[in-house]
């Protein structure tokens, strides 16, 4: 179990790669963007390689691994083909999520009751690559018993529902579940991560749980980025066509 002194930022550059797919071009490069995050002081990256390939592409994955300084934290679905993709790839930290195709974004976490005996194997195999296994969980008792029987050390709290509740007494109730959760887990020696749908607004209050490791970030990150770097953009474009190029 590790704990900081505040935690580190794990930053997800997933809807980078998003604009650049929807007109499948080479532009903007998640990889580029990943080593902008580097040097703003993200202390790892994050991506989620996709059964769809939706936005990040194996290529991506490849670039990085040989090309950042930082961790690659490596979210992929629990199936053979990811595991051994990789346990060929050997990325510093892998998480694994739910992934279904008809979701916009992954909508909870682990079914872990489900899928005990392949995630035991999954996570054994992953380990004995080198890679620190994680499992994208729900802020609930049972989820993280199960997950300390599957021999793994760190887990990920998933923020989603804390994160679209509005209503105080609802954000209440859900920071507590994360809380009490994060509480239960350091209690049998795991380190916790938390993350999804965390922004600029909400995340202070995840902030007061006691002993996160470390918080995975993306949507906010990058949704920032387009709108404070729009007039720089647009300038840069103006001065281009004003000058002739």
């Amino acid at each position: 179990m590790l704990f900081t002194p505040f935690p580190h930022l794990g930053v997800n550059v997933d809807h980078v790669a998003t604009i650049r797919q929807a007109r499948h071009t080479i532009y903007p490069d998640p990889v580029q963007a990943a080593l902008l995050c580097q040097d703003a002081g993200a202390d790892e990256i994050t991506v989620h390689l996709r059964e769809d390939h939706r936005h990040i592409q194996e290529r991506d994955v490849h670039r990085l691994q040989e090309m950042l300084q930082v961790p690659l934290n490596l979210e992929m679905a629990a199936t053979k083909e990811m595991v051994a993709f990789a346990c060929a790839l050997k990325p510093t930290h892998c998480c694994l999520v739910p992934e279904k195709r008809e979701e916009l974004t992954t909508e909870g976490g682990l079914n872990l009751s489900h899928q005990t005996e392949w995630l035991k194997t999954a996570c054994a195999q992953l380990t004995d690559a080198g890679i620190e296994v994680s499992l994208f969980i729900a802020p609930e008792l049972k989820a993280i018993d199960i997950s300390h029987t599957l021999g793994v050390h760190v887990i990920e709290l998933h923020t989603g529902h804390y994160a679209d509740a509005t209503v105080p007494g609802a954000v209440q109730a859900e920071w507590d579940r994360l809380r009490h959760a994060a509480a239960h887990a350091h209690a049998l020696g795991l380190t916790v991560n938390a993350g999804h749908g965390l922004h600029y607004h909400n995340v202070a209050r995840i902030l007061a749980i006691p002993g996160l490791h470390t918080l995975n970030i993306g949507h906010s990150i990058v949704a920032r980025a387009v709108m404070y770097g729009l007039q720089e953009a647009v300038q840069a474009m103006k001065a281009l066509i004003h000058h002739g190029g």
